[in-house]
């Protein structure tokens, strides 16, 4: 990997909390050395609220989301992706496209806040509990020294972070 500004994408099934998030995480926290996406392989149509309200409290600007295809990103002439990763089961679980460059693919499941019933503070809580996992382990990626190891070697330490 001798690019020095990577892209990552981060899927989901409705590309609506998680991946939005972890995007948005991504982008804030590693500047210059990383360029995030998300899409989804059932897009919603739109972003929960909720997932941009997190990230704007923590002052990370989520830009202007929106919910998108996984389509766009293994389509032909589309931008290369080094990293992939899921954040939910059913994602990790589905065919995915073949995308081109083989970039490497891991998994960081994480419960869905979207799904959580109950008032808005229940709902700000699992949000908050979402966005704090998805930010621990985006922490650990950002430190590791992806310069000096092999796509085998950054695939068992992304493995490591998802608690694969």
């Amino acid at each position: 990997m001798a690019t020095t500004n990577y892209s990552v994408l981060f899927l989901c099934t409705g590309n609506s909390a998680r991946s939005i998030m972890a995007e948005s995480l991504l982008n804030h926290l590693g500047r210059g050395r990383f360029t995030a996406h998300s899409a989804g392989s059932h897009p919603s149509g739109k972003v929960n609220p909720f997932a941009i309200e997190t990230m704007r409290e923590w002052g990370v600007d989520p830009g202007v989301p929106r919910s998108k295809s996984w389509d766009e990103f293994a389509a032909p002439g589309a931008a290369p992706i080094d990293f992939i990763i899921t954040v939910c089961d059913n994602a990790a679980g589905e065919a995915c496209p073949i995308w081109p460059g083989k970039p490497v693919t891991a998994h960081w499941g994480v419960p869905d806040p979207a799904s959580v019933e109950g008032d808005e503070a229940s709902k700000r809580a699992a949000f908050l509990e979402a966005a704090t996992a998805l930010r621990r382990r985006i922490e650990l990626f950002l430190a590791l020294p992806i310069a000096k190891l092999d796509a085998r070697a950054i695939k068992a330490e992304m493995r490591d972070i998802g608690g694969q």
